[in-house]
């Protein structure tokens, strides 16, 4: 017996978070599948909301789902590792051997297959069929193993005619019942419609892979591009430092020359002002002990006729007094140094953080933005309405996912981060890095939009209103059409009504974009800037609801 094969695609193997083949697979409640160190990963960025959902369906899970490992899918992957099997090619597809159905002992392989006999035969049977049926002009066609599917199920009349309304191949019979006033053409005519269809999709797709090759094209040049300029900044970071360092030390060179030759002219002239002083004090001794001496004379004559002579103080004759001050040299040499110190820490501090912000913001590769909403929703994130930021006319429910406006205040506590006068409120995640949200709405006007987490929050101004500031902007919603507001500038933005509005944040590539939700997503206004700070989801609401999907 033959032995089975299976045709296997290696992308069923494949987790949905990493791409690649299953490592330490685990299977979720929902039944979908991941790496164990994946679905972990992404489900502790949802430790702080406390509900936990699958990356594909979207379904929730309260409490943290507790995780053990697929060991028939474990072993399934290993398998597919060893074997190296690879995926499924349209060749492996519809390359069949079909065995003929008249042999008898050793089936041979059949050539051709007859849709009136609905069988298959070999050379040398099908000489003989026909010969027997040539007359009955028996429909031939390349072998198959699938005759049952070229006949009519209902009337067993072999399918050669094509059914435009009902998109299906019928027999003759098919014609005059169910599918009678059906616009139908012969299956060969069908043949070519689709085959010109195939022919413009495959034209889009060779379009398409001549666009996604020319953008691998340049973002392997801006890779190049990249690390090349990066290779140089890091030779010129390393040039100007050496430069700077090579610049200190001739700068302390010279003033360790100069503070020495400063001391060696001091002590030049403090030792020939101690030399003076030693004979000034031996000349003062030799005196002293002459007047000892004299002192101690008896003849009063000789004593007085000897002091007329004697200077009257011990300053006569000798030099100005000398006054030192050791404790206090070069301290203002210190003190100048010390300034100079935090002068110099000042301002490689203040450009240390300038040099940052400036890596920070040229360092940035092209990135690919999602062009479906499967790709979109690989950046999804779970937010949360701020009831502390949520003005009084704004009622949160389901969680604090959904926002109402109603002329019922609620008696929410006095909060410094509270709306006071304008119906808005914040969600509690600020968002850095790619994040992706949906928002449902229904009613009058919805504003939706990101704000920094400094906006006022007193008053009615501008500088508390969405759009209406340098901090803020928003996508307001109504029933008939679509406005963008940033700084107090409105700009039109055209497309029809939407009740599902999707964002998306690429905040190091400095984007913000909105789309119309449907079964695609269609780009209604994209905003280029340059985010410091992390960015809040925020709303607009007047008489109206919205929900975070």
């Amino acid at each position: 017996m033959a032995e089975a094969r299976v045709a296997v695609d290696v992308n069923e193997f494949n987790c949905a978070i990493c791409l690649d083949l299953l490592k330490d697979p685990v299977a979720i409640p929902c039944g979908h599948s991941y790496c164990m160190s994946c679905i972990k990963s992404c489900w502790d960025q949802e430790d702080h909301a406390g509900v936990y959902s699958c990356p594909q369906c979207r379904q929730t899970f309260t409490p943290r789902p507790v995780l053990g490992r697929n060991t028939i899918l474990a072993e399934m992957v290993e398998k597919l590792k060893k074997t190296g099997l690879q995926a499924t090619t349209p060749a492996d597809q519809y390359a069949e051997e079909v065995e003929c159905d008249i042999c008898s002992g050793t089936k041979h392989k059949a050539v051709k297959s007859c849709l009136v006999c609905l069988a298959s035969y070999c050379e040398t049977d099908l000489q003989l069929h026909n010969k027997l049926h040539h007359a009955k002009q028996h429909k031939l066609i390349d072998a198959t193993s699938h005759l049952k599917d070229k006949v009519c199920s209902h009337h067993d009349k072999p399918l050669e005619i094509y059914c435009r309304t009902d998109q299906q191949c019928i027999c003759y019979l098919c014609m005059t019942d169910e599918h009678r006033g059906h616009d139908t053409i012969s299956a060969a005519v069908g043949r070519t419609e689709k085959q010109n269809q195939m022919g413009e999709t495959q034209r889009e797709f060779q379009q398409t892979i001549q666009m996604r090759e020319k953008e691998l094209q340049e973002l392997r040049e801006a890779v190049g591009s990249f690390t090349s300029s990066a290779q140089s900044a890091v030779e010129d970071s390393e040039r100007i430092f050496t430069e700077m360092i090579r610049s200190i030390k001739r700068r302390r060179s010279e003033v360790t020359k100069l503070i020495r030759d400063q001391e060696k002219a001091a002590v030049s002239q403090a030792e020939g002002d101690m030399e003076r002083l030693k004979q000034e004090i031996d000349e003062l001794k030799r005196r002293h002990s002459e007047l000892e001496q004299l002192s101690h004379t008896e003849d009063h004559i000789h004593f007085l006729q000897m002091c007329q002579g004697l200077p009257v103080t011990p300053d006569a004759g000798f030099g100005p007094r000398i006054s030192a001050s050791p404790h206090y040299y070069f301290e203002n040499v210190k003190k100048v140094f010390s300034e100079l110190k935090d002068e110099l820490e000042n301002v490689c501090e203040n450009k240390t953080a300038e040099i940052h912000e400036t890596v920070a913001k040229d360092a940035v590769l092209p990135v690919s933005v999602p062009r479906t909403r499967a790709e979109f929703l690989h950046y999804s994130c779970r937010l949360t309405l701020d009831p502390n930021t949520a003005n009084r006319y704004l009622h949160l429910s389901e969680g604090n996912r959904v926002v109402t406006w109603k002329r019922e205040t609620e008696s929410y506590p006095d909060h410094q981060e509270r709306f006071d006068s304008l119906p808005q409120v914040l969600c509690t995640e600020g968002l850095t890095g790619r994040c992706y949200w949906e928002v449902e709405w229904s009613g009058n006007e919805v504003g939706i939009g990101v704000t920094y987490k400094g906006i006022s929050r007193k008053g009615g101004g501008y500088d508390s209103r969405l759009g209406f500031n340098s901090m803020s902007c928003r996508l307001d919603c109504t029933t008939s059409n679509f406005s963008f507001r940033h700084n107090e500038k409105k700009s039109a933005v055209s497309g029809p009504p939407s009740p599902r509005i999707g964002v998306y944040l690429d905040h190091r590539a400095g984007t913000l974009s909105f789309y119309r939700v449907s079964d695609t997503v269609t780009l209604l206004h994209r905003v280029q800037a340059t985010f410091t700070e992390p960015l809040y989801p925020a709303f607009q609401i007047y008489k109206s609801t919205a929900k975070l999907c």
